[in-house]
């Protein structure tokens, strides 16, 4: 596999295009099928499997509507932390609450 760093924005487009062609494809859906379960136009979905990726909403409704939205969980999960993790976090969170002033204590005899 290619290192994706060294692609340009433009190959990588291309190729995320050329996926869910063939994505579309082996689910046997039409570029219009898939277009009006995706809620978008015919040409954003040609657009889209050119690689010309113009709006990331209709990027996500294909995905979700190809059964394939789980490629952008990584992105949108909760990262887990340990159970020392935690702990740590909790004292660190622990150690920076503001502590209150008691007032000026009234000193005069009366």
């Amino acid at each position: 596999m290619e290192d994706i760093y060294m692609l340009s924005d433009a190959m990588i487009l291309t190729k995320i295009g050329e996926r869910l062609k063939a994505l579309r494809l082996k689910q046997n859906i039409t570029q219009q099928n898939l277009a009006k379960e995706a809620g978008v136009s015919l040409s954003s979905i040609k657009k889209i499997e050119k690689g010309e990726i113009g709006s990331f909403d209709s990027l996500l409704r294909v995905l979700r509507t190809l059964g394939k939205l789980d490629v952008l969980l990584p992105l949108v999960e909760e990262e887990q932390l340990s159970p020392s993790q935690y702990y740590e976090w909790v004292q660190k969170a622990g150690a920076h609450q503001r502590k209150r002033a008691a007032g000026r204590r009234n000193t005069r005899c009366r």
